[in-house]
């Protein structure tokens, strides 16, 4: 995963981000914050998390499907591979 790895510091970062983001519900939920508060907290968590992942899947269908110099078995894995994240995610 090489081509996730020269962008590694940006998802990093992104990754911690999210963390606190997940802590603010956290301690929203502890303090019985205003309900309309915590939604918006986890939606913006939740939006965090789709720009990861969106990401990861544009990085992954770069390098692993859209590559014209994959084989053909490589770039069908790839597709594999991202099919099966998305029907993961989108659970």
């Amino acid at each position: 995963m090489g081509h996730v790895a020269a962008n590694k510091d940006s998802l990093i970062k992104r990754v911690k981000r999210i963390a606190g983001q997940i802590q603010a519900v956290e301690k929203a939920l502890e303090s019985d914050a205003d309900c309309a508060k915590t939604l918006h907290l986890v939606a913006a968590t939740r939006g965090a998390i789709n720009g990861l992942m969106e990401e990861i899947i544009e990085e992954h269908a770069r390098a692993h499907v859209a590559d014209p110099s994959l084989s053909a078995q490589a770039r069908n894995k790839g597709v594999e591979e991202l099919l099966e994240a998305i029907r993961r995610y989108s659970k």
